[in-house]
Order: C-alpha cells, then structure tokens, then sequence
C-alpha cells in the first residue's frame, strides 16, 4: 500500500527556507531626561555649595583697606560709628 499526496518528503527544507533579510528599524529619536523642579533647585543649590568652598575666607584687600583707613585718625568720627551701629542693629534684627 501506497500513500501519495501528503506533503513533501522533505519537512525540514521548507521550514529552514526563510525570506529576505531587511534591515533593522532604527528609531531616530534620541534619549532624554527631564528633571523636577526640585531636583533643579537642589542641583543649584549644590552647586553654589561647592563654589563657596572654594572661597578664601578672608579677602586680605579688604582686610589691607580698612587697615589703612584705620590708621588715618580722622577716619574715625561720629558718622562712621553711628553707619557700624546702624549695620550691627540690622544683622542683629533689633
């Protein structure tokens, strides 16, 4: 007995044939970020940080400036301490 008529004798090579290759599909979009608004606020204050710490403390031209003005004798009068008194009560907040 005979069967003809059922498929090809061979499975395997219609099962490997494949189509053409195409290439991939590239997304032209490009990655991106966004931040909060706190994140930014956080990042600015960061950043202002680690810029004072690299601050001289002291600015010795000042420091050299009131020294001079100091040794002048009329540097110091009446409107000169009532300007400090004023500043000092202001930081102070009296």
């Amino acid at each position: 007995m005979t069967i003809d008529g059922i498929g090809p004798i061979d499975h395997i090579s219609k099962v490997n044939k494949t189509d053409k290759t195409s290439k991939p599909v590239r997304n032209e979009k490009s990655d991106s970020i966004s931040l909060s608004s706190e994140a930014r606020n956080k990042a600015e204050l960061l950043a202002a940080t680690e810029n004072m710490k690299n601050v001289d403390d002291v600015r010795m031209d000042r420091v050299e400036e009131v020294k001079k003005k100091l040794q002048d004798p009329n540097y110091i009068n009446s409107r000169v301490i009532e300007s400090v008194a004023d500043k000092i009560i202001d930081l102070f907040g009296v």
